[in-house]
């Protein structure tokens, strides 16, 4: 297309061409895909009634959007998005810095050239994906850096005097001409920074080291901030939080399903992994509980929150830990089960902003405490309360796994146990499988073990049977036989003690002798 497009001044006055501003441009775009029913944000989910209205709005009104919102809830995702908006092409003069429109140029460049040129000015084409910049807001960010400064090697190499307006190098935001400039974490910027951009939203103009220019940037702003931003690091200058017009709330998924919907999209898995590991619907549930969670814990800041690359990562992580499974069993395929979950830990210890409580637990616990509160909301999605089960009144339905483990007996489940060796390990629990098939009649053979070790996991979170997790082993037996078994071990230690001592006490000691020897020697 481009190859058809004009070349000179001449050619793009001869082809009907007409400015317009980088906010018409998303606005008619907009309009045309509302109107042909088009997919306006691709890949965004779980916005559809609530911040992507917003924007829309806000685009058709052509206002500068301010982005407000916790880590992990797709701000700059959104940012990036809003090039599908812009026209395919625009004209630009050859060679300008400020990509100045051929009929409406700002820089002096452009004016010089068209004046020297007229309609055999070069005009070259520029592609929407080349006019988005972003920039990360952080203290050292400088006016120089947003808005320009004097160059004095170019006033040297030029043999130009200060005063020469040509001695200019332009910022980030002047380079942003007729294009979307994105500044993420607003609130890092000082205040002094923020104060330099009053004029370019309001009036458009700019000043740069005593040079009063009259620039009128055609820009659309967006700005992204994070609410804890306000009181951790900075805050955004009343007068410029007052200039933009439209400030709009995000949020975190509001439904698992949702949640689950953005994770499975996101997750990177090779296809060889989706081939070799089956990952059931329980599991990728489990997955999003556990971000639930984080989101209430009295360990975890709530300002800061919890992204959604929580899940994305510990969707990956249980995923390659079945795969790993699958490598040292020699396996073709398996299935994903919640004892491979202790992958998915290093996934949560650095996901997550924790207070005071926390840090004294150490994020490895709270990482297991999050998972435990996890499989315990799971466990009953599917299985009665056992804290609330009224006595006498109705049947024990845990009554025969409580007795199988009451009789000395316990599990172990090898984390990198191989298909078979998994399933009879479960097999062998009395009334645990006779329990899924109660309560879950249409459950398929890979579900059935899930809910069979999802209930030994959750019997222990009610404290019912123990849990015992030794490096690469889970064991599940009685809370009492557990108990015995440790005073026995403590007993045990203590007997060896007594006996140490007791030969220390048999050793005959003859200080009398040691004292002649040192007469001896006197």
């Amino acid at each position: 297309m481009e190859k058809n497009l004009p070349k000179t001044l001449g050619e793009l006055k001869a082809s009907g061409y007409q400015p317009k501003s980088v906010k018409d441009e998303l606005r008619n775009n907009l309009i045309q895909k509302i109107k042909q029913k088009e997919t306006i944000f691709p890949g965004i989910v779980g916005f559809e009634d609530t911040v992507l209205p917003d924007i829309e709005r806000a685009i058709l009104s052509r206002h500068n959007i301010l982005l407000l919102g916790l880590r992990g809830q797709a701000k700059t995702r959104i940012a990036r998005l809003l090039t599908n908006l812009l026209d395919e092409y625009i004209p630009v003069v050859e060679g300008s810095e400020l990509n100045d429109d051929p009929l409406q140029p700002l820089s002096r460049y452009a004016v010089d050239l068209i004046a020297e040129k007229g309609d055999k000015t070069p005009v070259s084409w520029l592609h929407r994906n080349e006019r988005y910049l972003e920039k990360l807001a952080t203290p050292d960010v400088s006016v120089a850096d947003l808005i320009g400064d004097v160059d004095p090697i170019k006033a040297a190499t030029l043999k130009l005097p200060y005063s020469d307006e040509r001695v200019i190098h332009f910022g980030l935001i002047p380079r942003a001409h007729r294009c979307i400039f994105v500044i993420n974490e607003l609130p890092d910027l000082q205040a002094r920074i923020q104060v330099a951009l009053f004029n370019i939203l309001q009036e458009g103009d700019i000043q740069i080291r005593g040079f009063k220019l009259r620039l009128p940037l055609d820009i659309s702003f967006v700005f992204t901030a994070n609410p804890e931003d306000y009181t951790n690091r900075g805050s955004i200058i009343t007068p410029l939080k007052d200039r933009i017009e439209s400030q709009i709330l995000t949020h975190y998924p509001k439904t698992i399903e949702i949640a689950r919907q953005i994770t499975r999209q996101e997750a990177r898995l090779s296809d060889e992994q989706r081939k070799i590991v089956y990952i059931p619907e329980l599991l990728e549930v489990l997955v999003e509980k556990i971000a639930v969670e984080a989101r209430t814990s009295e360990f975890v800041d709530p300002k800061s929150g919890v992204s959604a690359r929580l899940s994305i990562s510990g969707l990956e992580n249980l995923a390659s830990a079945a795969e790993r499974r699958t490598l040292i069993n020699n396996e073709k395929a398996t299935v994903a089960r919640v004892s491979d979950f202790w992958g998915v830990i290093p996934a949560i210890t650095g996901k997550v902003e924790l207070v005071y409580e926390g840090e004294q637990e150490g994020p490895y616990q709270v990482a297991m405490h999050l998972f435990g509160k996890a499989v315990k909301s799971m466990f009953l999605d599917f299985f009665p309360n056992p804290d609330k089960l009224k006595k006498g009144r109705e049947s024990d339905p845990y009554g025969v796994i409580r007795s199988w483990f009451a009789g000395g007996n316990y599990v172990d489940i090898p984390n990198d146990a191989g298909d078979a060796e998994y399933r009879q390990s479960l097999e062998k629990v009395a009334g645990l499988k006779k329990l899924v098939q109660a309560y879950i009649e249409d459950a398929g053979e890979n579900d059935t073990y899930i809910l069979m070790e999802l209930i030994l996991h959750g019997l222990s979170e009610f404290e019912i049977i123990n849990k015992d997790i030794l490096e690469n082993n889970l064991t599940f037996r009685d809370v009492l036989a557990d108990m015995l078994r440790n005073e026995m071990m403590e007993d045990d230690d203590d007997d060896e003690d007594d006996e140490d001592f007791e030969d220390d006490d048999d050793m005959d000691y003859d200080f009398d002798d040691d004292d002649d020897d040192d007469d001896r020697y006197n």
